[in-house]
């Protein structure tokens, strides 16, 4: 009896120190999302007085019916096709030779890590001027292979691949600090096995490195997921507050920015979030069921 009331006591106590922080989740978080789902049914709002005048689903029909939209649709999902995977498989290359005892290494690791905690607005206006028209250096490379200097940031067919480089170098930096804990946490015993039994490097990588760190990997794909279908600031930094020439970048949190801040329709903005909650839950789902089987296999 003694113990199951010192149980109880301590359940209590410990629902007590999560508290504050279940308060700060339910307004910031929960409220809003909830706000957000009503919001996307508002066809008439006033603003100024908190006033619903008539609700509907218009707002799902139009946004479905944009061009606009769709544009960002397609723009968000051929962002993430490319970002994504190949951010984690550079960031896992260079995570390998970065745990490796090499000169400088700690030199190395710094300088990796420094994109993670620079603002992104700085690291924008430092790519503009990398793929500057005229006196960018990546152009200048490409002279010196006699290529034609490219338009990257002027033109609709290549401004969608200059955020994509971009992105992928932004994000190499987290991939790397997590997938660098994770090789920590590798017994060198297995690799001392594998070359016993002459195996090369790209044996112990594909048979020791890649299974051990699956847990990671997966999550690193899942949080890249979910910040790539979020991007924003990239765009923003990139091409100097617009989404590119011609719209050629818009996002979907773009689009929902600018209908919510600059076109003040805020149903129309809500239908879009809620649209890219469940985008994101469904990929993560599916992305936590797939990581799942393959622990368990």
């Amino acid at each position: 009896m003694m113990r199951k009331r010192g149980l109880e006591l301590g359940r209590w106590k410990g629902l007590l120190y999560v508290l504050p922080a279940l308060v700060v989740v339910a307004v910031f978080t929960v409220y809003p999302l909830l706000r957000a789902f009503l919001m996307s049914f508002y066809t008439k709002y006033k603003f100024s007085t908190d006033t619903v005048l008539s609700y509907g689903i218009n707002n799902y029909t139009y946004i479905f019916g944009d061009s606009v939209f769709q544009k960002a649709l397609s723009n968000t999902f051929i962002y993430v096709l490319f970002v994504v995977p190949i951010s984690i498989a550079i960031s896992l290359v260079l995570a390998v030779m970065l745990n490796e005892k090499i000169r400088l290494r700690s030199f190395f690791q710094t300088v990796y890590f420094l994109p993670y905690v620079t603002s992104v607005v700085a690291m924008g206006i430092v790519f503009g001027w990398l793929f500057h028209s005229n006196y960018g250096l990546l152009n200048y490379f490409l002279g010196l292979f006699g290529i034609q200097p490219v338009q990257w940031l002027n033109r609709p067919s290549t401004a969608l691949p200059a955020l994509i480089i971009f992105s992928i170098w932004k994000s190499l930096a987290f991939n790397i600090i997590i997938f660098l804990a994770g090789l920590q946490t590798i017994g060198a015993h297995y690799y001392q096995a594998a070359r016993v039994d002459s195996a090369g490097r790209w044996r112990q990588f594909s048979r020791i490195t890649v299974p051990l760190l699956s847990p990671i990997i997966a999550y690193a794909f899942i949080i890249g997921l979910i910040s790539s279908f979020k991007v924003y600031a990239e765009v923003y930094a990139l091409f100097g507050g617009r989404a590119g020439p011609a719209d050629s970048c818009i996002t979907i949190v773009y689009y929902l920015y600018r209908q919510f801040y600059v076109n003040w329709n805020f149903g129309i903005a809500s239908a879009a979030a809620v649209v890219l909650f469940l985008i994101i839950l469904a990929f993560t789902v599916i992305q936590l069921r797939v990581a799942k089987r393959r622990v368990h296999y």
